[in-house]
């Protein structure tokens, strides 16, 4: 927890001092106009003194212009720092926010799968609030606190040490105090901070799974789970706010001894006559000052630390080392036929649960795999391994001759196109979706696309047409919309290497039969990469190999795999085509 404290603030200094003109003036502008308000009460008591020795207004009025000369140095100090932090603190919070967008989008593809969406939006945007927040502390609240303090003790110290000294250890006690409860109080921050992140997520999950909750009647369920998480969050809550006024507790009873010390210590001294009238509204005027900011210091204190608190959660995930990084000095990839080779590949998501071991295979330049076999297999990893989602255990995966490890992982995936089982589509227009395979195609390319992966004929039917926005996820689009989109997209990539995986599950058959006719043209000259389960879609293939607990079992072409006994290819056409000539039978499914 101190190592991500101190962590947290490393990064918003660096990134703070990359603006060191604007810091410099801030720190200017705030200590002018501090210095300015403690000294105002000198002149106060000068005149207090004068008129209680009945001089004239000759010896007053100048030191009313020193007032005055002194308030508009404490307006000029403080504007100049109110600007200019206005144009540093947006400036810094900006530049954190861009800093963890690019740094969270650097985790590898299983950083994202067991991480919430909602939960990693949540720690963002309080990264940037908790700067906002320290910041604010420091430079408005406890730095001029501080400044004001050595200020006072430098005045007294002449006016007498005693006094001086009293306000010192006092100060150096309540500070100290202040600090050590904070840094106890801040593992209840934390745990409230934490309770808030799971609360916020466990509604962003509810939130994206509506219909399964309305499909499933789980309303019920979700709302003791969220009830029972919100409850967690009020005890943590409730004992961090305890914590806060305990010590705020404290804080009073210390100042009321304060108080007491020094106007005990001033009225003997003026007794003596080691102390003016003047001096005594001195006295009164600094401890009102100090009062008034070092009741607050505390709290200004707690703030820094709860906002440090919310930091955590983000600061750990910047400073979690990325799982797949380039190798340095990585160099694109440069695919020209397409050969792809598994080396003797070793891998495994978890430590005693291998998916390949000793996985060998060679898919030749040009030519159409299929991969099938049973759920779990290694079909879905092969092709995470392809795109480098993951680094392997063992051996290597080569292109063209190149080892995937040893390239730039952008120009990896910029060689293979992708068409996903479940396409998931920004909640841009339609025409954005398709273009984001290749930013720079002309409107004529994205419309051919389109009408290849026959999506052109729905899309011409929305009054906005490739105007259309998609909404969330997509999801204002039907799933077999999506996946034309996607198809589209794959299309308009013009990639050396497309993998499919499932790609036409979600269509209809009609559409499916289009697509099936786009999709030669598409794999026509690629080496293609074809996972299926409907193995209608895959009998014209190069090539069928069947994955089973990461071993390759059988391989070969739809007829050849077909006269297989008691294979396992032969027992999965034997299902499909059985269950495909029972619906005939029966006039279809019911």
């Amino acid at each position: 927890m101190k190592t991500l404290t101190r962590q947290s603030l490393t990064i918003f200094w660096e990134h703070t001092i990359r603006y060191k003109g604007e810091v410099v003036l801030i720190v200017a502008g705030v200590t002018l106009g501090v210095l300015a308000d403690t000294l105002i009460p000198l002149y106060y008591k000068k005149i207090i003194d004068l008129m209680s020795q009945g001089a004239g207004s000759a010896e007053i009025f100048p030191n009313i212009w020193m007032i005055l000369g002194l308030g508009g140095t404490l307006w000029v100090g403080f504007r100049i720092s109110t600007f200019v932090n206005n144009h540093l603190q947006p400036r810094v919070m900006s530049d954190l926010l861009n800093t963890c967008f690019a740094y969270l989008h650097n985790h590898s593809y299983s950083f994202f799968t067991g991480n919430f969406t909602g939960s990693l939006v949540k720690k963002v945007t309080r990264y940037s609030r908790a700067y906002e927040e320290i910041t604010d502390q420091i430079f408005w609240n406890m730095g001029p606190v501080v400044l004001r303090l050595v200020i006072i003790l430098v005045i007294l110290y002449f006016r007498h040490w005693i006094l001086a000294l009293i306000l010192l250890l006092w100060s150096l006690a309540y500070v100290g105090f202040n600090y050590g409860y904070s840094r106890f109080k801040l593992k209840y921050d934390v745990t409230n901070a934490e309770a808030d992140t799971k609360t916020g997520a466990h509604l962003a999950d509810t939130v994206s799974n509506n219909i399964n909750i309305k499909l499933f009647s789980g309303l019920d369920s979700e709302y003791q789970q969220h009830k029972s998480l919100t409850q967690k969050l009020f005890w943590a809550r409730k004992i961090a706010w305890d914590l806060g006024a305990f010590s705020e507790t404290i804080q009073s009873g210390l100042m009321v001894g304060l108080e007491v010390a020094i106007i005990f210590v001033a009225v003997k001294f003026w007794q003596r006559g080691l102390l003016t009238v003047g001096d005594f509204a001195l006295l009164q005027a600094f401890l009102l000052q100090i009062f008034g900011r070092l009741w607050e210091f505390g709290r200004y204190l707690r703030r820094i630390y709860e906002r440090l608190a919310d930091a955590e959660e983000m600061t750990e995930i910047l400073v979690k080392p990325h799982e797949v990084v380039d190798f340095p000095g990585a160099k694109k990839i440069s695919v020209r036929q397409g050969k792809i080779e598994f080396i003797k590949v070793a891998f495994q998501y978890h430590s005693d649960v291998p998916v390949f071991e000793n996985f060998n295979m060679i898919v030749a330049a040009g030519q159409r795999v299929a991969l099938i076999g049973p759920s779990g297999g290694g079909k879905s990893t092969f092709v995470r391994l392809l795109l480098r989602f993951h680094d392997l255990t063992a051996g290597k995966i080569l292109i063209d001759g190149q080892d995937i490890s040893q390239v730039t992982q952008e120009s990896l995936r910029n060689a293979i196109a992708l068409v996903p089982q479940e396409p998931i589509l920004f909640h841009r227009t339609l025409s954005e979706n398709i273009r984001y395979a290749r930013p720079q195609a002309s409107k004529q390319e994205i419309t051919r696309a389109a009408k290849l992966a026959h999506c052109h004929e729905f899309i011409s039917h929305f009054p906005h047409q490739y105007d259309t926005y998609v909404g969330e996820r997509g999801v204002k689009l039907s799933g077999g919309e999506r996946q034309r989109v996607a198809i589209a997209r794959a299309i308009l990539k013009n990639s050396p290497i497309l993998v499919l995986d499932e790609a036409t599950s979600s269509l209809d058959s009609e559409s499916e039969y289009y697509i099936q006719d786009a999709l030669k043209n598409l794999m026509a000259g690629r080496t293609t990469i074809v996972i299926a389960h409907r193995l209608s879609t895959i009998m014209q293939m190069d090539r069928i190999v069947v994955i089973d607990e990461g071993k390759i079992i059988e391989e070969g072409k739809h007829r050849e795999l077909l006269k297989v006994k008691k294979g396992i290819y032969q027992k999965l056409w034997q299902i499909q085509a059985g269950g495909f000539e029972q619906s005939r039978e029966t006039g279809g499914f019911a």
